[in-house]
Formats: structure tokens, sequence, C-alpha cells
């Protein structure tokens, strides 16, 4: 296993060693390449920011049922805390397991919630993707690039076509 490994890295090291030599350094100044700030289309683009309007108003009457639930869940708590000296015990613990499980089941709700909201905001992000992957196409196409990336550890500035793309992005529908 060892000697495979060692003998697969020597292989490439070769390799990209000899295709270096082939390569004239002339081809590689014609070469154009583009960067895109995939965060960035997610966070400042005027689709991003109405598809994250439509889920806040889609989930709207959600939210509030849930936070009226969670309000009246606090209330009979509280009054419970107020009213257990001086309930038997059996109304005490009657109450205490209705607190229980309307609270399971307000649990219940917020993850379900939780799981919708995270469908269909994935649901508007792919859809988001697939536009902002036409115009960068589109970009690419019409100017000539070689290459455009979406992920890098490092790139210059000159080469960040993000601004491009957020601007054809908002002029598209």
């Amino acid at each position: 296993m060892f000697d495979q490994n060692m003998n697969l890295k020597f292989f490439l090291t070769a390799f990209m060693a000899a295709a270096t030599m082939w390569f004239p350094a002339a081809h590689a100044a014609d070469i154009k390449v583009g960067f895109v700030d995939a965060e960035r289309i997610n966070r400042e683009s005027t689709p991003a920011d109405e598809a994250s309007k439509r889920l806040e108003k889609e989930f709207a009457p959600r939210v509030q049922e849930l936070q009226k639930r969670e309000g009246q869940l606090k209330t009979l708590q509280t009054q419970l805390e107020k009213d257990a000296p001086v309930l038997a015990e059996s109304d005490r613990v009657k109450r205490e397991q209705d607190l229980q499980r309307q609270f399971i089941e307000l649990q219940r709700l917020q993850r379900e919630y939780r799981e919708d909201l995270n469908l269909r905001r994935n649901q508007e992000l792919g859809s988001l993707l697939e536009r902002a992957n036409r115009i960068i196409r589109q970009i690419a196409e019409s100017e000539k690039y070689d290459l455009i990336l979406q992920e890098a550890v490092y790139r210059n500035p000159r080469i960040d076509i993000t601004d491009k793309v957020l601007k054809a992005l908002a002029g598209s529908k």
C-alpha cells in the first residue's frame, strides 16, 4: 500500500513537471480567469432579498402561532407555580402533566416549522443558484472567460466579477 501511494505521488509529480515544461508560458498569459463570491450572491443579491421577504411573509402566520402558544405555556406555568401550594396533589399533578403535553406539542410544532422553513429556504436558494449560474455562463461567454471559480483559498480582487453578477441578477427576472 505504501509503495503504491509513493509510486502514485511520484507519477503525479513527474507528470505535472512534464506538463509544465510542455505548456509554454505564453499560453498561460492568454487564460482569462474570473471569480464569483457565492456567499455574497446569497447575501447581497436582490433576488436573495426578495426570497427572504417571501419566506418571511409565507411563514409569518406560523411564527405568530408558535409565539402565541409559547406565551400561553408561560402563562400556564406561572399560574401553576403560583397555585401549586394551595392545589390538591392530584390537581397539581394533572396540571403539570397537561403543561408537559402542551410543551411537547409546542416542541413538535417548532421542529416542523424549522424543517419546513429550511426546505423552502433551500428551494429558494437553489432557484437563485440556477439563475446566478446562467448569468455567470453568459458573462463568461460574452467576455471570453476560460475559467470562473466560485471557491478559492486566495484570489486577486481584479479577477472578482461578483459585482457584475449581482448587477445582472438585479436586472433579471
